[in-house]
């Protein structure tokens, strides 16, 4: 049945990062592909599917039916962790196609049910710094990131555990990944390539502003500095 479900690259590649018997919440499930792919694989896991808006919450109900998965899979409809209770004491979240800033929004709201959370798999569209550095001032270090490209778009996943002491991440390790910046690839490089012209664009544009915001500017050329000097040094050791 499994080929009967149309799921991506990227979402296959999370679902890579959840154990064997995984007991997981995916928020902001949409069609519910990533716990149907997860259960039909391993029938010893089990997810809570949640969903904002009651259109994706439906579609997700119906492809939860469709595969006959309703005693592995709970579709929920709420906002991030408000689908969670006490009781349901999961052990991963997933939260995956966002911006970073709204992950790390849902994140800081829905702390408090993280008590039981081992492990934290996200996949921000944009700003992937804010989610790392949320993920290590709440003791979750991560121990593993990959970087794909589906479709013409470059996503990045995240991976963190749980753990009682963070290892230090410098400003640059938040900004690359601290795995992605020690084992680099041609689509890591094309990224950061990519985002290097973009920066040089950005801030040429600010600088011709009437009012030029001297500390927003500063920024931007400390990030196209950083960039350079990855770009220039290749892989790391």
């Amino acid at each position: 049945m499994e080929k009967n479900l149309p799921i991506t690259e990227r979402l296959k590649s999370i679902a890579s990062f959840l154990p064997e018997g995984a007991y997981f919440a995916d928020i902001g499930s949409d069609h519910a592909y990533l716990p149907c792919y997860k259960c039909l694989r391993d029938p010893a896991s089990r997810a809570i599917a949640g969903e904002v808006n009651e259109g994706p919450y439906e579609r997700a109900k119906k492809t939860v039916h469709a595969f006959k998965l309703e005693k592995q899979i709970d579709v929920r409809l709420g906002n991030g962790f408000d689908i969670l209770t006490a009781k349901d004491a999961v052990k991963q979240v997933v939260i995956a196609g966002m911006g970073g800033s709204l992950i790390t929004s849902i994140l800081e709201n829905g702390k408090q049910k993280l008590k039981t959370v081992e492990r934290i798999i996200v996949q921000p569209n944009v700003d992937e710094r804010s989610t790392r550095k949320w993920l290590h001032q709440h003791q979750y270090s991560i121990v593993a990131e990959m970087i794909l490209e589906e479709k013409g778009h470059i996503y990045e996943i995240i991976v963190a555990d749980k753990k009682a002491e963070s290892l230090h991440l410098t400003e640059e390790e938040y900004l690359f990944g601290p795995v992605l910046l020690r084992n680099q690839t041609e689509i890591f490089r094309k990224k950061w390539q990519q985002r290097y012209d973009k920066l040089q664009q950005i801030i040429e544009q600010m600088k011709k502003a009437n009012i030029i915001n001297e500390k927003k500017v500063a920024w931007f050329e400390m990030q196209l500095k950083m960039v350079e000097e990855v770009l220039n040094n290749g892989k790391r050791t």
